[in-house]
């Protein structure tokens, strides 16, 4: 088993029940220090630690090599699990680590995963020589060490493992910037005249889910506002080689809509014609955030718009507190409108509402000519989807 899996957020080696059996090894010992590390890749990292660390120039986040450590002599039998006097023991005396931590005294016992290996330690340290250690501490640490050991290979230590393992595959994901513009049309479904894109994010390099699946994963590990700020900013980059007339709109969540960073972002491209669509599905807990957000917009000539319209009740709440600039029709409600008397009653009452508030109302997922013509008999004007063009890399289209 590696190490990798079991440090960062998450792991099962770190938070406050760890300190609380920390606190506890070094109570019953009486000693300074204590931490709990992991093995990676020859060097031990302290995930871990409690006591005066600044007396023994230890921290949490210390990567030390494994080689000059006393872990290592303690796991490969060239140290006992408890040494004292150290600055006078002729198997530790002239180690750098015995001066460099001003180390008197050492207990330790590993952490072992589920085949028994070695993952890292749980260690007990002080300045003094501690001549009132004996077999009794060594079995002590052990036994705690043991406790870290089973929570390490239990169902939540694994969720947690996987939870921690995920995120660092979205993350290494982010840091590639392997992220591509996609266009898709918006057109006066009248004249055929584009009036604007979407910029749709594409990920070529990721190994699982398509788009949809990527942001769903970021959002589940907590990197959701990352991901789209990524998205974000690949996308702005093709907002200033729109030709002139054309908007581009960018999607957002309110929740990276309300993040300082994304929102200077946005206003960093003001000169350009830009909209935001907060898509209908997500939920917003704190709505004078994202108005506070939205005012801001556009007061610098930014557009907002809501996505998704007619999917739901969010739908309505976020049209009703958001009074957004384009309002853009579900492709639920698009498709088969031709066909179906309540979808057509729904679009016109869009229509309407769309007329009283000054907003623009633009149908998703129009792909068959006969609901092009039944939008455009009910007033809808602006229309995209495959009957008007499926989504391009902007290198494609801006050339």
């Amino acid at each position: 088993m590696s190490s990798a899996g079991v440090v960062g957020e998450g792991s099962p080696l770190t938070g406050d029940w760890v300190h609380w059996l920390l606190d506890a090894a070094r109570a019953r010992l009486g000693m300074e220090i204590a931490w709990v590390s992991v093995f990676s890749e020859g060097r031990q990292l302290i995930t871990s630690a409690v006591g005066d660390l600044a007396a023994m120039n230890v921290h949490e986040g210390m990567s030390a090599p494994l080689e000059g450590s006393y872990c290592v002599r303690v796991l490969s039998g060239q140290l006992p699990p408890v040494v004292t006097g150290a600055g006078r023991d002729p198997r530790t005396r002239d180690l750098d680590v015995t001066a460099d931590l001003s180390i008197g005294s050492y207990v330790g016992a590993p952490v072992r995963d589920a085949d028994q290996r070695p993952v890292g330690m749980l260690c007990c340290l002080s300045r003094d020589p501690g001549t009132h250690l004996d077999s009794e501490s060594a079995r002590t640490v052990e036994l705690l060490a043991d406790l870290i050991s089973d929570h390490l290979r239990s169902g939540s230590a694994a969720a947690a493992r996987d939870l921690a393992a995920r995120k660092e595959r979205v993350r290494s994901f982010l840091a590639t910037g392997a992220v591509v513009t996609h266009l898709q049309p918006v057109v006066e479904m009248g004249t055929g005249a584009v009036v604007g894109h979407e910029a749709l994010s594409r990920f070529p390099g990721w190994k699982g889910p398509d788009t949809a699946g990527l942001f769903s994963e970021a959002a589940a590990v907590g990197l959701g506002v990352e991901l789209e700020e990524v998205s974000a900013r690949t996308a702005l980059a093709a907002a200033r080689r729109l030709p002139e007339g054309l908007t581009l709109a960018v999607n957002l969540s309110p929740e990276a809509l309300t993040c300082d960073s994304v929102l200077d972002l946005l206003l960093a491209h003001r000169d350009c014609a830009l909209a935001v669509e907060i898509t209908e599905h997500s939920r917003i807990d704190d709505y004078d955030a994202v108005l506070a957000a939205t005012a801001r917009l556009r007061h610098e000539g930014i557009g907002v718009g809501v996505d998704d319209a007619g999917a739901g009740y969010a739908s309505l709440r976020h049209i009703l507190r958001l009074q957004p600039d384009v309002i853009k029709l579900d492709i639920g409600l698009v498709m088969g409108l031709h066909t179906d008397p309540a979808r057509q009653a729904m679009t016109s009452a869009m229509v309407a509402f769309a007329e009283e508030t000054g907003a623009r109302l633009v149908a998703e997922g129009v792909e068959e000519e006969a609901e092009r013509e039944a939008l455009l008999s009910r007033g809808v004007r602006y229309g995209q989807g495959y009957l008007f063009g499926r989504p391009r890399p902007a290198a494609d289209v801006l050339v």
